[in-house]
């Protein structure tokens, strides 16, 4: 691994280059940092995220309902819900008010179809799964479930720890906030610090792109909750 004034000086260059985004799912993921990591450039992200609230009207009702992922206490408004129409997002609403609102019935099937699919369905299973399990909220799963939905999205990343693409970073950054850091390949999070871009970003590696490895506001993100959860402790002490 690299040592720890270039880790440090990684995770400086993508603070820097995420100081000018604006993107708000990047904001309420930025202030999950904060509060686990102390990142003090990101101590006012909540505060971005309500002035893009207020700027985006059309999104508000979606993104009012989000923003219980950066304030617990974030008021529940029930005709905001009917606007959150993707299932992925529809599950991982779910999970955030569950301790409120109980969760819904098929949710367990749902998690587990999810999980079958692969991909971006498994990796959005176990957020909404940490999210669940944060809140406190009962669920029965299949015996066995957790340690095969960890392991399907593990093996996102492990089936070629040597490439990178924005679902293998999701899928490591969601194995973090599950607090299943060590599944993540070390050779996967040294790639990672590889291939980060001059502007301190990470690009998304989608072949559609008009350039694959132009720095991503989400690609870096995931990039970040990686390095600074495999590398250091919530105390901001050097993992052993």
């Amino acid at each position: 691994m690299m040592s720890e004034d270039e880790v440090r000086q990684s995770i400086a260059r993508s603070v820097s280059f995420l100081q000018g985004v604006r993107e708000p799912h990047a904001l309420l993921f930025m202030n999950i940092l904060y509060r686990r990591f102390a990142i003090a450039e990101f101590a006012d992200t909540l505060e971005r995220y309500d002035q893009v609230i207020a700027a985006r009207p059309q999104e508000a009702p979606v993104l009012r309902v989000l923003r219980r992922i950066a304030d617990a206490n974030n008021p529940i408004a029930p005709d905001d819900w009917d606007h959150v129409k993707i299932p992925t997002d529809q599950l991982l609403v779910a999970a955030l008010y569950c301790d409120r609102v109980g969760l819904p019935d098929e949710f367990g099937d749902a998690l587990v179809r999810a999980v079958s699919q692969g991909g971006y369905a498994a990796t959005h299973a176990l957020l909404a799964w940490t999210w669940v399990s944060e809140n406190q909220c009962s669920l029965t799963l299949p015996e066995g479930f957790l340690e095969q939905m960890f392991g399907t999205v593990a093996w996102i990343i492990n089936e070629d720890p040597t490439s990178l693409n924005d679902l293998k970073l999701e899928a490591g950054a969601f194995l973090c906030l599950a607090r299943q850091s060590p599944r993540v390949d070390l050779g996967f999070v040294r790639r990672i610090f590889a291939i980060q871009n001059a502007d301190g970003g990470w690009g998304k590696a989608a072949q559609d792109a008009p350039d694959p490895n132009a720095s991503s506001w989400h690609a870096t993100i995931l990039a970040l909750m990686i390095i600074v959860h495999v590398t250091f402790r919530g105390d901001g002490k050097r993992e052993s």
